[in-house]
């Protein structure tokens, strides 16, 4: 059996002395393609930020690429592609420069762009059908445009692994079905990908398991689920392995916590 990409075991994070993940594993096999699912406050980004560093943990143990967490430093392998806040953060920038910024984990400071540098960026703007807006303002792009951008920005990187956190979060359904078409892509190319996701839409057929988050734990961890299916998945727990210990709900809400991820992601 091959080394999973993502290995964490009873893995636990309080913030400010409050529980807000508890008794989680969640193995995450090289090629996988997983949807963490959940209600508002169940603990699905918390889990995401955890498992990125932007978090630590409590308790428990994580590795990476079989590489114990506090050892792990090859951040290249790792693209995450955070909930739209603005792909441009409020400095004017084009598109190319955005996704240009995604080259920083492989680039030695201050070592101009090379030959390799721009065929990945110009990669990452042709899987996200950007190629043609590549030298117009970010600010100018519709929302589901800018969740493109992060995503190329993150893919220009050349990560193993992507953490995805509800890109179709506010996004229409034409750019919800551009999204579903880039991570078929990536996929398909062998990448690993976690996505938190309310709703799959255009993605289902992509997604090879679900994680279904309740309570700060995981409730269920299968084949995939539809969407209407997950407010009731803690009720199959049995039949899959799981045992589910209600407990009073929590808000999924997080302190700023510096991670190598963040910067040039």
């Amino acid at each position: 059996m091959s080394t999973p990409v993502i290995d964490l075991q009873n893995g636990a994070v309080a913030i400010a002395g409050r529980p807000i993940l508890r008794g989680i594993d969640l193995s995450v096999g090289s090629g996988e393609f997983v949807a963490l699912m959940g209600a508002n406050g169940s603990g699905k980004s918390t889990l995401v930020r955890a498992l990125t560093g932007l978090l630590p943990l409590a308790t428990g143990t994580l590795t990476l690429f079989g590489t114990p967490f506090g050892d792990f430093h090859d951040w290249q392998r790792v693209g995450f592609v955070p909930q739209r806040g603005g792909a441009g953060s409020g400095v004017p920038a084009s598109v190319w420069e955005v996704v240009a910024s995604g080259r920083l984990p492989r680039r030695r400071l201050l070592r101009p762009l090379g030959r390799q540098d721009r065929a990945a960026i110009a990669d990452a703007l042709d899987v996200v059908g950007l190629a043609h807006r590549a030298r117009d303002g970010v600010t100018a792009l519709s929302g589901g445009q800018q969740q493109r951008v992060l995503i190329a920005r993150a893919l220009a990187g050349e990560p193993e692994l992507f953490f995805l956190d509800e890109p179709t979060a506010g996004v229409d359904l034409p750019n919800q079905q551009v999204l579903a078409d880039t991570l078929e892509t990536l996929s398909q190319r062998g990448s690993t990908i976690v996505l938190v996701a309310h709703e799959l839409g255009p993605m289902a057929p992509l997604i090879d398991r679900a994680v279904v988050m309740r309570d700060g734990r995981i409730a269920y961890d299968g084949p995939p689920l539809a969407s209407d299916q997950v407010a009731t998945a803690h009720l199959d727990l049995h039949d899959h392995g799981h045992h589910h210990h209600p407990e009073p709900p929590h808000h999924d809400h997080a302190p700023h916590v510096s991670s190598p991820l963040e910067g040039g992601r």
